[in-house]
């Protein structure tokens, strides 16, 4: 949530800002809608201060009235401030209802896009940050998708999923689930190599840690909601991690605070149909380790440099290859400031496959949180940044389809002390 205190002083760059994340003209009437409503919160609470301090010197001078045996002009003077008090009373109320559609409608606003970001609507207008440099891998004649080889060598399956449980949730099985896991463990551990807390989080949320991480109000289509006990599944470990710190004042020397989290995710992905979300692409339940920093403002986009390095290191050592967007205006999600996707390469199906989003939320989550450092002078609020580390669905799929060969899936050398196997057949 941004800072009323920002919108005001940068109130065109607030409105620049939402148009490069395509919000339109009527919804551009928030930000005036904001700063009208604290105007009020302002006026309301200058007149309740006001009052009460009134109240307060009557109160005191009705005593001295007593005591010099002026009765009548203190019975007086406690009408006065019985009255007082009802208007203190209403005041309050006024106030706090005040605060409350102020919060409302703040939270309706989006981060704004960092200065780097491009402008553009869908996906297509994403600008290529790196690009892969050597030519993409071909398969001969015959290679198969994903899907297919999953089924010839057993290596997950959906049917037995939709059986289970629904479309989207597939079953992984013998060595498909030992590639499954030592990915899992591979991408921790080189995590807590750079310096990673290893946390392992509850995998439903409440109400106030998916508003604080904004999941709330905008995607709340997209969770699984649990009614009976107003219980949310996490759609990424990024949300109960990064509320670990919530309400907390960090001392400065604590940050960086790195840590990282292995979490099944769970999205619902409404309206997600055709053969682009066929096997792994799309699927409803996913294994993921996610690195989260809190972090000083003032360095905080080297911390991103240093986590798309890190993500970089991970596609490197799995021999995959890939490349880095850096996402429009338009394709950024509701929180972010500024957002890299590492896309890899799928063989088999001829397409790039998105596998990690690296963000840098400035302020925004931290300002919903209330998540600050003490810097010397006072109390700042923290940067917040994470990302995927990896997404293990597509990196399974691109695995299987780069990697094929007549007798087997050839397994990575960096997993194979984690799978005990080199060919997965």
């Amino acid at each position: 949530m941004l800072e009323i205190n920002f919108i005001r002083a940068n109130k065109s760059r607030v409105i620049q800002g939402l148009k490069v994340k395509n919000f339109s003209e009527e919804d551009l009437k928030l930000v005036e809608g904001v700063l009208a409503l604290d105007d009020a919160r302002k006026e309301v609470q200058t007149n309740l201060d006001n009052l009460l301090a009134e109240r307060n010197q009557l109160s005191k001078s009705i005593g001295s009235l007593m005591k010099e045996g002026k009765k009548d002009e203190a019975e007086a003077m406690r009408e006065r401030v019985a009255r007082l008090k009802e208007e203190s009373t209403r005041l309050e109320d006024t106030l706090r209802d005040t605060k409350a559609r102020l919060e409302e409608q703040l939270i309706k606003i989006p981060n704004i896009p960092h200065e780097s970001v491009p402008p553009g609507a869908t996906p297509e207008d994403n600008e290529v940050y790196k690009a892969w440099g050597e030519p993409l891998p071909e398969l001969g004649a015959g290679a198969l998708p994903h899907w297919e080889l999953a089924q010839k060598y057993g290596v997950f399956d959906l049917e037995l999923g939709v059986k289970l449980t629904g479309s989207g949730f597939p079953v992984y099985r013998g060595k498909g689930a030992k590639l499954e896991r030592a990915l899992i463990s591979f991408f921790l551990d080189e995590a807590i190599a750079a310096g990673f807390e290893e946390i392992i989080p509850p995998l439903m949320v409440n109400e106030d840690t998916a508003r604080a991480t904004g999941q709330l109000p905008d995607k709340e289509g997209q969770m699984y909601y649990v009614e009976r006990d107003n219980l949310y599944l996490i759609p990424t470990a990024e949300v109960p991690v990064t509320n670990i710190y919530r309400d907390v004042i960090l001392d400065e020397g604590r940050l960086p605070i790195k840590m990282t989290g292995y979490t099944p995710c769970f999205r619902r992905e409404a309206g997600s149909y055709g053969a682009h979300v066929r096997g792994l692409n799309r699927v409803h339940q996913f294994d993921k380790v996610e690195i989260v920093v809190l972090d000083h403002p003032d360095r905080s986009y080297e911390t991103l440099r240093q986590m798309l390095a890190h993500v970089s290191g991970l596609l490197d050592k799995l021999e995959l290859p890939y490349r880095i967007l850096r996402l429009c205006g338009g394709d950024m999600s509701f929180t972010s400031a500024l957002t890299f996707d590492f896309e890899v390469f799928s063989a088999a199906q001829k397409r790039w496959l998105e596998v990690s989003s690296v963000s840098n939320f400035e302020t925004f989550q931290s300002n919903r949180m209330k998540l600050r450092f003490r810097d010397g002078k006072g109390t700042r609020l923290v940067h917040t940044l994470n990302g995927s580390a990896l997404a293990l669905a597509r990196v399974v799929a691109a695995l299987l389809e780069n990697n094929q060969t007549p007798e087997g899936i050839v397994i990575p050398k960096v997993l194979r002390n984690y799978t005990g196997f080199e060919l997965l057949n």
